[in-house]
């Protein structure tokens, strides 16, 4: 099929966009690392969402219900991953895998990780103010991405809501921002790649991105929840995106408010990407139906 017609200077920009941030999340909602280069794992940028917190029956614990998990910033070195919160001495957990196999639940998938032991478990608790354990992804776990967007091949998963990858781009952000009352920062929408280059909105029409030898495949848009109006460095609600977003962001297939594109690899597991690279993107035949509807 060919592609839907797009103003020249679109098609430019798709040609001439480049890499801004890299970020990872060692933690399921704590905080993020930003890097200057990162290398790509199967199931997407290494370390990234291989830790979470779950409660006692396994279920999986975030910002949306447990908004203090952004006050813990992680640290990696060669071995090491380090969480740090203010008022605790820091946590030591070692890259390398271990710990007691135990059932856990990321939404509606059930898998195996590792339990990190009674001090991990005592630690996060007192961070975030309720009874939890601390969990990593096991060598073995068999979690996938849903093949109805990811398609047919298997596409391996840590411990992200469900797609290896999140793609947004910077001008999306501003012209979100020059609606709202109070502009909110990037870090809210915790994304693992930023770019630059690009008109708003662009990333809906991507269908691929590549950096070098690296193709991401954009599969499906970004559904936003209340984790966008939590401060990542206090883990407090403050101001919301998701009014605004509402009033032109509701996509209607997916019932939800879309900023941002999840991805995942086409080609270049094992290859690293780099902030300030530049980026060639393909352009799909359509984007996914957008209504502007009313605010409630």
């Amino acid at each position: 099929m060919g592609r839907t017609a797009l103003p020249m200077w679109m098609r430019r920009c798709c040609d001439m966009s480049t890499i801004r941030e890299l970020n990872i999340y060692p933690l399921k909602s704590g905080r993020g690392i930003p890097l200057r280069s990162v290398r790509l794992a199967a199931s997407g940028f290494e370390w990234d969402r291989h830790w979470m917190a779950v409660d006692a029956s396994g279920e999986f614990v975030t910002q949306r219900t447990h908004p203090r998990l952004a006050r813990i910033e992680p640290v990696i070195d060669a071995s090491t991953l380090t969480l740090h919160a203010q008022g605790l001495s820091p946590l030591q957990l070692p890259l390398a895998p271990g710990g007691d196999p135990v059932p856990v639940r990321v939404w509606k998938d059930r898998c195996n990780a590792l339990d990190q032991g009674d001090e991990a478990g005592e630690w996060i608790s007192e961070v975030v103010g309720d009874t939890l354990r601390l969990v990593r992804v096991a060598p073995a776990m068999q979690r996938q991405a849903n093949t109805a967007y990811a398609g047919p091949e298997p596409v391996p998963l840590a411990f992200p809501d469900g797609y290896p990858l999140l793609v947004v781009s910077r001008s999306s952000l501003d012209d979100l921002n020059a609606r709202m009352p109070q502009p909110v920062p990037m870090t809210r929408f915790r994304p693992n790649i930023v770019i630059e280059g690009l008109p708003p909105f662009a990333e809906d029409r991507l269908d691929t991105l590549s950096v070098g030898s690296v193709t991401l495949h954009l599969v499906k848009p970004c559904t936003r929840c209340i984790i966008t109006s939590t401060d990542q460095l206090t883990g407090e609600r403050t101001t919301d995106p998701l009014p605004v977003l509402r009033k032109f962001r509701f996509n209607r297939r997916l019932l939800g408010l879309a900023f941002g594109e999840n991805a995942v690899i086409a080609a270049g597991v094992g290859e690293r990407i780099e902030v300030g690279a530049g980026c060639v993107a393909s352009l799909r035949d359509a984007p996914l139906d957008m209504r502007i509807v009313t605010a409630q």
